[in-house]
């Protein structure tokens, strides 16, 4: 009788603690149904519609044929594309790279680099968007004056301006501003492998690239799952920069899926079609990630 009533006690107990749990994230899990949830909905259920500020008439698939048709989608989405695939790589590849640089300094040197590296992403996208905008001026901007100085070239480019290199300039800028978040993750993640696993690799006379390939590349696999994840989606969603510098110009040479979004949208107010591309935009997102956790996971058994 003592242990059964030692074992009701104990599941009033767990009942009562699993009440107060969801008393406490019924706030969060209201703002999460009503901010997330039923946009969704509302988003994928818009999307079969002529959702403009004067009509809302169902036109089933029709918003999906128009995008597919739109040239400016394509478009867009061969430039959103362009970005993924330039600058994930880059991002993840550098990050590790100077994280496995900063991480065998000294500790002050390295919350030092920490910090440099780390700047630009707590710093307001307006802040960073007017310094490049200046640095790309054609006239008075930092690019010209010093490439024009060494005798790179002849006469002042309109980096911004121009289509084959207006693209160029917001993958880079996205990249500068991408890197200190995963640099950070990965200095930590290195701090976490196993210091004897190290030191019995190199005993036995291993290489630093055996050393980081056999025995730091296994350990850190999370955190470079989770870099790749959120740099791709980050990427994908592109948009605060070419709103602030170029506006998807010059020609459509620098738009995004998410400016075209909000082009059509809020500018032309087709809220129907906007819905759609939102759909498509998602979807692709789903689509990239899965496969990175697919090849990572794949990779890390190996």
């Amino acid at each position: 009788m003592g242990k059964k009533n030692v074992t009701t006690r104990s599941k009033v107990l767990v009942m009562r603690e699993t009440r107060a749990a969801y008393l406490f994230l019924l706030p969060s899990l209201f703002f999460f149904i009503g901010f997330v949830i039923i946009p969704m909905f509302m988003c994928l259920f818009t999307s079969f519609f002529n959702y403009t500020m004067s009509d809302f008439s169902f036109v089933g698939i029709g918003n999906y044929v128009e995008m597919f048709q739109d040239e400016i989608f394509q478009r867009a989405f061969w430039n959103t594309v362009l970005i993924v695939v330039v600058a994930v790589p880059t991002v993840t590849i550098f990050s590790l790279w100077v994280g496995s640089s900063i991480y065998r300094m000294h500790a002050v040197t390295r919350s030092f680099f920490r910090c440099i590296f780390y700047l630009p992403v707590v710093t307001g996208t307006v802040a960073v968007a007017v310094v490049w905008k200046w640095m790309f001026n054609k006239y008075t901007g930092l690019f010209n004056m010093v490439l024009s100085g060494a005798g790179v070239i002849d006469q002042n480019v309109s980096w911004l301006g121009d289509e084959k290199t207006a693209i160029w300039c917001i993958i880079l800028i996205l990249f500068t501003t991408s890197i200190g978040q995963p640099i950070v993750l990965y200095i930590a993640a290195l701090g976490n492998v196993d210091p004897s696993l190290v030191e019995a690799a190199e005993v036995d006379g291993a290489t630093d690239v055996q050393t980081f390939w056999k025995i730091k590349w296994p350990s850190i696999m999370p955190t470079t799952l989770y870099v790749l994840v959120i740099t791709t989606i980050n990427s994908f969603q592109c948009f605060a920069l070419i709103q602030l510098l170029t506006s998807g110009g010059p020609k459509h040479s620098t738009d995004t899926i998410m400016y075209y979004i909000y082009y059509e949208a809020f500018k032309l107010n087709r809220y129907g079609y906007g819905n759609a591309m939102g759909i498509f935009l998602a979807a692709v997102i789903a689509i990239f990630s899965a496969l990175q956790f697919k090849v990572t996971k794949s990779g890390s058994v190996d």
